[in-house]
Parts: structure tokens; C-alpha cells; sequence
């Protein structure tokens, strides 16, 4: 089975000190690191428990709008529930686009420049 990835290095890595953790976490290229995830992860968050907590309100309190027939047996709760799994994984794809094109490089370089790589 043919990889694209580089075998492991054999140096071995330099540890950083608690003292290094502590200047690259005060750093401005760590602030804009976090700054980064929370933009996307936050507003995504928020906006699928409220999409989750409108379905289970919904379920609950709307079970004629709910128990409404689309077409055949499929119904609006039936609709609104695999629409639930449909979201979960197009958030999940989503910040795995987002987290390989934004985050991983930043971190990355943090973590290159902390082992001593630059």
C-alpha cells in the first residue's frame, strides 16, 4: 500500500521548556491561532444546538406540524431527523477543509519553530 506521506524522522525532537509554552502561548501567532478556531468552531456550535434544540421543541410541542405526511409514510419529524445527520456531517467535513487550509499550517509552523526545526 503506496503513501504520499514522508517516513517518520529519526532526529529526535527537541522538548520544549515550560517557560517556551508559556512565551508561544502569550504570542500574537498563538492569539491569531485561537482567534482562527474560534471564529469557525463557536458560530458553528451555536448554530447547530439551536438547529438541534428547534427540532427537539419542535417534536415536543408541534407534533401536528411534525407528524405532517411529505409523501408516502416520510413525514416532517423524519425529514427534520436525518437532516440532523446530514448536518452533523457536513459540519464535521466543513472544519476538516477549514482546519487543513487555516489551522494546520499555523500550528504547525508553532510546533516546527518550538521543536527547534526553525
Amino acid at each position: 500500500m503506496a503513501t504520499d506521506a514522508p517516513p517518520p524522522s529519526q532526529e529526535p525532537h527537541r522538548l520544549p521548556s515550560a517557560e517556551e509554552f508559556t512565551e508561544v502561548q502569550q504570542s500574537a501567532e498563538f492569539g491569531e491561532l485561537r482567534r482562527s478556531f474560534r471564529s469557525f468552531a463557536f458560530p458553528l456550535t451555536i448554530a447547530f444546538v439551536l438547529w438541534y434544540l428547534l427540532y427537539v421543541l419542535l417534536s415536543n410541542y408541534a407534533g401536528g406540524f411534525m407528524g405532517t405526511k411529505l409523501f408516502g409514510n416520510i413525514n416532517v419529524a423524519f425529514v427534520f431527523g436525518i437532516a440532523q445527520f446530514v448536518t452533523t456531517f457536513l459540519i464535521a467535513w466543513w472544519y476538516s477543509r477549514y482546519a487543513a487550509a487555516k489551522l494546520d499550517p499555523k500550528a504547525e509552523a508553532i510546533k516546527t519553530r518550538m521543536e527547534g526545526g526553525a
